[in-house]
């Protein structure tokens, strides 16, 4: 790692950032890889695994904007520590009590939807420590918590086997109490976070352009992760006959490329700019959906296209998030709150557009066709305003890298 990023910020709010994201995401996503078992047990048809496993993705992103707009207000540590308080009481409770019903599980989706809007946390955290030049890669570490999501699909399908998927749901409060005294220990508020503002200041830039701009743009990139993350369990047993184990190892493999790769997308965005890096990606993504949904027939020739496809989605995550803050420095929070938002609504759309498709058509295959067309109109979109940024950018921070 470059000896000016480690000089330029704070590291122990890094790493702490990073964790926390990082068990919050793992939970996030925790009804993907127990839905296999939650629908063997309430007898679910294709379009309610999706809508379960959608509705944390959904919830979540609906609480991004409320929690960036706490933070830029009460800061970013106070606001962590009071949703991890609830997140955690929400996991004991939902044990204690069981869970027997749909609605039961719609109701829990919605307690680990406040795990999911721990972006709006930890991000602008880690951001308010670091310069512009290092915006792409500190984001991106602190991003690459959505490496949790792995631990799900990895660990969660096994120890519902072995336990039960419900007392699995109490078993992912305890690494989260861990995070949580880290995150007390080591996350310190930047002094150079920017003063709140009023309300009215907020919702003045949803009359921005730029700022739609990048909800869509992040929607295609984090809504696919995110939406393939919840989803891709229940999709590789249903699709090629795998086992819940077998199913949660094949989606912990393509995830952990995503999340991994986050800094990457970052550092690389710094170096030839973000827009030129997104280029490439939405290509790459739309060439690999595009072909996920002409058909495979074996996992063995669809895991390397969904790796190659995640690969996409989770560089273009760190690269959209480089050029955020170089627009909006001063409203980072709650920008970070509505992408954040934009992501998650475009989770939602994937994960319950492929339940739906199965249900509908007996196919998975329409289901990913449109999203493969949703990352060409975003290639189409980014090389669209190209031009424009690198111009009026520059009159409103000095130099981008663009």
């Amino acid at each position: 790692m470059h000896k000016g990023f480690l000089k330029s910020g704070h590291l122990p709010t890094l790493f702490a950032s990073f964790l926390y994201f990082d068990l919050s995401f793992m939970v996030w996503v925790l009804l993907g890889p127990l839905g296999v078992a939650i629908a063997k047990q309430l007898h679910l048809d294709p379009a309610h695994k999706g809508l379960m496993v959608a509705t944390p993705v959904l919830v979540g992103a609906a609480l991004r904007v409320v929690l960036g707009l706490l933070v830029d207000r009460f800061k970013a540590k106070r606001v962590g520590i009071g949703a991890q308080v609830v997140v955690i009481a929400g996991l004991v409770g939902a044990w204690a009590i069981g869970i027997d019903s749909f609605s039961g599980t719609l109701a829990l989706g919605c307690v680990l939807g406040l795990a999911g809007a721990s972006f709006a946390v930890a991000l602008p955290l880690a951001s308010a420590w670091y310069p512009p030049e290092h915006q792409g890669t500190a984001l991106g570490i602190a991003g690459a918590g959505n490496s949790g999501t792995v631990l799900a699909a990895l660990f969660a399908p096994g120890l519902a086997l072995a336990v039960g998927w419900q007392n699995v749901v109490g078993l992912a409060a305890v690494p989260l109490a861990v995070a949580f005294v880290v995150f007390i220990l080591l996350a310190e508020d930047s002094p150079n976070s920017p003063p709140p503002k009023p309300l009215s200041a907020y919702f003045n830039l949803l009359k921005i352009g730029d700022c739609w701009w990048f909800m869509f743009f992040y929607s295609v990139t984090f809504g696919g992760f995110v939406g393939l993350a919840s989803s891709l369990t229940i999709y590789f047993n249903d699709a090629y006959g795998l086992s819940a184990v077998t199913a949660g190892y094949c989606t912990a493999a393509v995830v952990f490329v995503g999340s991994m790769v986050r800094p990457i997308g970052g550092a690389i965005a710094d170096r030839i700019g973000g827009v030129q890096a997104l280029q490439i990606l939405y290509a790459v993504a739309a060439a690999a959906f595009a072909t996920v949904a002409a058909g495979l027939s074996t996992i063995y020739l669809a895991l390397p296209v969904f790796i190659l496809g995640m690969l996409a989605l989770g560089m273009g995550n760190g690269s959209v998030f480089q050029l955020v803050p170089q627009r909006f420095k001063r409203e980072i929070g709650v920008m970070t709150g509505l992408v954040g938002m934009s992501g998650g609504v475009g989770g939602f759309y994937l994960a319950s557009s492929l339940g739906y498709s199965k249900q509908m058509s007996g196919s998975y295959g329409p289901g990913f066709l449109v999203f493969a067309l949703l990352a060409i109109v975003a290639l189409v979109s980014i090389s669209s305003v190209r031009r424009r940024w690198r111009t009026t950018w520059a009159e409103l921070h000095g130099a981008a890298r663009v």
